[in-house]
């Protein structure tokens, strides 16, 4: 860093730190207080001030618990993946641990759109995400190198990311607007037809007649997309002996 600057985490700080009277508040309580409110009404208005006001305290008194909003946000991102109904251990089925870690996954973005809003987290070692990191590479743990199983993770949770971020924005375009995406397709119907009567685009005709997946349920859609990644995850992995 900068200067030589330490980076020191969140999780390395004790709550209470030296003598002195008992907290009054605990970092569950504030990051509590921070997740309610960020669902309510977006990230940005999980301030600290908003949180104090919540508790009834003065904002200044928090940053003794959570020095900064980098470490609230960090806090609030574990805290949520406590949520996910994850065993202790792997089944000793991959595709189906994966398959209820991909559904835990976006049950949890969509339980809380403002996840939505970030970047993708950066590493993180906070105990919730830790547990859900040992699960998920303990249930790849078939024989293949470290790396391999980074490699497929990351593109099961591109996937599952991605997907869930583009429903979190259309309902939020649907209460916006009003727009449904029956409503979005008979709007657009007159300008496809016409591009449907050029004839230059025969793959995008087929798409229009013939393909399911737009016009099925998010569930079914979701599931039939994390179908095809597992399937492609199958392709590399060795086979059972």
């Amino acid at each position: 860093m900068a200067g030589g600057e330490r980076h020191v985490s969140i999780w390395s700080v004790p709550e209470r730190q030296g003598r002195g009277p008992r907290p009054a508040y605990s970092r569950t309580q504030i990051t509590e207080a921070a997740i309610r409110i960020a669902d309510a009404e977006g990230l940005e208005a999980a301030s600290m001030r908003r949180i104090a006001a919540d508790l009834g305290t003065g904002a200044m008194s928090l940053y003794r618990y959570v020095p900064s909003r980098d470490d609230l946000i960090e806090l609030m991102i574990d805290h949520v993946v406590l949520e996910m109904d994850i065993p202790e251990r792997p089944s000793g089925d991959w595709r189906a641990d994966l398959t209820l870690i991909a559904e835990n996954t976006r049950a949890m973005w969509r339980g809380h759109p403002w996840l939505a809003g970030l970047q993708r987290p950066r590493a993180s070692f906070g105990p919730n995400r830790l547990r859900l990191a040992e699960f998920a590479f303990g249930a790849l743990d078939v024989g293949i190198p470290i790396d391999d199983m980074v490699a497929l993770l990351d593109m099961l949770n591109g996937y599952v990311e991605r997907t869930v971020r583009g429903e979190i924005e259309w309902m939020r375009e649907m209460r916006q607007s009003g727009m449904t995406p029956e409503r979005w397709m008979m709007r657009s119907a007159p300008y496809v037809r016409e591009l449907l009567d050029t004839g230059r685009y025969p793959m995008f005709e087929r798409l229009v007649k013939d393909a399911r997946l737009p016009h099925m349920s998010d569930e079914d859609q979701f599931r039939y997309g994390l179908q095809r990644v597992l399937d492609c995850i199958a392709g590399v992995l060795p086979e059972p002996s």
